[in-house]
């Protein structure tokens, strides 16, 4: 498992940047770390209970707070707050970045939501 090296909040870009040892390196959106939340408010308790979360196209992160030794949780200007992103489940939100985000907009046209 890939260990977090580096993790930096860019206010001005609304996204985190992220480095790892394995030499991957991923920037990430704050509105793809919204609508990927791993709380239970986003996924449910099972996986038919997940949502889409629609209207976050302009969210930005306004704080990153340590959880332990194994991950943050984000605080977003638009109060959510909840869910613990681990080193590892970043770490697989930037390697499934070119399926996730597809994936997330054409669910938001399905539900007829915007971004």
């Amino acid at each position: 498992m890939a260990v977090l090296q580096e993790l930096r909040l860019d206010r001005p870009r609304r996204c985190l940047e992220l480095t790892y040892d394995d030499g991957s390196r991923f920037t990430l959106a704050a509105e793809y770390l919204r609508v990927e939340s791993p709380s239970a408010e986003v996924q449910g308790h099972a996986p038919e209970e997940h949502r889409t979360i629609g209207g976050c196209r302009n969210v930005a992160i306004t704080g990153v707070e340590p959880v332990g030794n194994y991950g943050v949780t984000l605080v977003f200007d638009d109060g959510h707050d909840t869910g613990v992103y681990t080193w590892a489940y970043l770490h697989q939100l930037g390697r499934e970045h070119d399926t996730r985000w597809p994936a997330y907009l054409a669910a938001l046209a399905a539900e007829g939501l915007t971004r």
